[in-house]
């Protein structure tokens, strides 16, 4: 079935004419109309367009100019700008706008001749842990449609979980974990932030995720690299997989800080993550626990910084220049009344809390601080590089959770981001694999590595899958 294919293994059936990329982009389209309903991963699916793109992707491979990517269909997640497709952050602020570009991500998967399927659902702006604040549905977990598949891009991972695309581009760990696929985030500023709707400008980072490492990574070389629309893009980016099947585990070092235990781990989680690094020991690797003090302190100072550049970024909504616009007495009333109804409650919220944290008197206590800690986390997490390969950890302290169980808990829904918040703040470059399960669900395992090493995570990452490869199942789908 083609639908069951990774995109490694689609590549090589449409490189050998043993089948063709309209004929897969068909497939996935018959995929996403047979099954979304059920799962709710996509927001827009244009079939037109995806076929057309499909014919064009068809004429590379005839012509021997096709990349590795050329016929694979990609679901972006919805707040990354498709131009002449709607992109709305799952907010219903946005519902209808359509952007005149392209960002630099799709623009790059467009001429290696990726097809871009349709738009995933996510967390409304991506601020959200369950992908239940989306304004326009709920997705779900493909192991169990009664859980969340996390979040902020469950759409994402659902898709790619429940076979309806091959790979996608979203943020990323979290809902890996959930469902028991990869995500990987790149070193933050080797990928162009250009065309993704920004939510907090110096800790969002476009990311793939996918059916497996090798796929992880021929997507992250095609989006990677220098951009100079985005003034935070780094130099000589582009990541490379020419040695990502070389690598070997043995005499590899990985730091385990004591504190990714938190408080809240579940014990069939902690007992799954055991068993994964034991497994890793058996294979030559040395595991050793470390401390890094500041990583309890992550939740907090992640909550201060994100929501006060949100109540930035978000200024931008006005009901003037994009989407919708309520109408009202005068400019500041139909802003009022815009906002009011286009924002959902997550957003509302964090907005105020981000202004509040940036105001007169608070400034110092709160915003000055939080950035403070952080320095001091990505210093500890360097300091730890200096001695060790990689860090790892659990990537969630959960398995995936019934739908609507934490919305009456929005410190406990935050607080899943535990172990994935110190790669974000430090701009390091983070992958979660499937490393076992609790409760009958996926656990993911994380792995972080130094700022540009991101060849040699995905290369111990491409190692340590084999280990796994053996634990690894499908979810019960048609």
């Amino acid at each position: 079935m083609i639908t069951n294919l990774t995109a490694a293994q689609l590549a090589t059936k449409l490189h050998s004419k043993e089948i063709s990329a309209p004929e897969v982009t068909k497939a996935f389209l018959d995929r996403i109309e047979s099954e979304d309903e059920k799962y709710g991963a996509f927001l827009a699916v244009d079939a037109e367009r995806a076929m057309a793109q499909a014919n064009e992707a068809q004429k590379m491979l005839d012509s021997g100019s096709a990349g590795p990517l050329a016929g694979i269909p990609i679901a972006i997640k919805d707040n990354i700008s498709t131009e002449g497709i709607e992109t709305t952050c799952a907010s219903k602020i946005l519902k209808g706008y359509i952007p005149p570009y392209d960002a630099t991500v799709i623009r790059k998967l467009k001429e290696a001749g990726a097809i871009t399927i349709g738009k995933a659902n996510l967390d409304e702006f991506a601020m959200g842990s369950s992908t239940e604040t989306s304004a326009y549905k709920l997705s779900r977990n493909p192991w169990d449609t009664t859980r969340t598949p996390g979040g902020s891009s469950g759409g994402s991972t659902v898709a790619v979980t429940a076979d309806m695309a091959p790979d996608t581009g979203g943020s990323i760990r979290l809902p890996a974990s959930f469902c028991g696929v990869v995500g990987f985030k790149p070193t933050y500023g080797r990928c162009s932030r250009y065309g993704l709707v920004a939510f907090a400008s110096s800790l969002d980072q476009i990311g793939p995720l996918a059916k497996t490492v090798e796929d992880t990574a021929i997507l992250a070389s095609i989006i990677t690299g220098h951009c100079d629309k985005d003034s935070t893009s780094i130099p000589d980016s582009q990541i490379s997989t020419a040695d990502l099947k070389k690598g070997s585990l043995k005499g590899l070092k990985l730091a385990f800080p004591k504190e990714m235990y938190g408080d809240d781990t579940d014990p069939e989680v902690r007992a799954a993550t055991e068993k994964a690094l034991d497994d890793l020991r058996r294979e030559g690797v040395e595991v050793t626990e470390i401390s890094i003090p500041t990583i309890p302190l992550g939740v907090t100072t992640y909550y201060i910084i994100a929501p006060a550049e949100a109540s930035s970024n978000l200024g931008r909504f006005d009901g003037v220049r994009y989407g919708p616009r309520s109408e009202g007495q005068g400019h500041i009333d139909v802003v009022a009344k815009t906002r009011a109804e286009g924002f959902g409650h997550e957003v509302k919220a964090r907005i105020m809390i981000g202004t509040y944290a940036l105001s007169a008197g608070y400034y110092d206590a709160f915003y000055l601080r939080a950035q403070q800690v952080r320095a001091m986390m990505t210093q500890q997490f360097n300091d730890a590089f200096k001695d060790f390969d990689l860090v790892v950890s659990p990537t969630a302290p959960v398995v995936a959770f019934p739908l609507g169980a934490m919305s009456q808990d929005p410190m406990q829904l935050k607080l899943l981001d535990y172990c994935t918040i110190p790669a974000n703040m430090g701009g390091f470059p983070a992958i979660s694999l499937q490393a076992g399960f609790a409760h009958g669900l996926p656990v993911g395992i994380q792995l972080m590595g130094p700022q540009m090493g991101d060849e040699k995570l995905l290369q111990t990452a491409f190692a340590v899958e084999r280990v796994f490869e053996t634990q690894r199942m499908r979810p019960p789908i048609p």
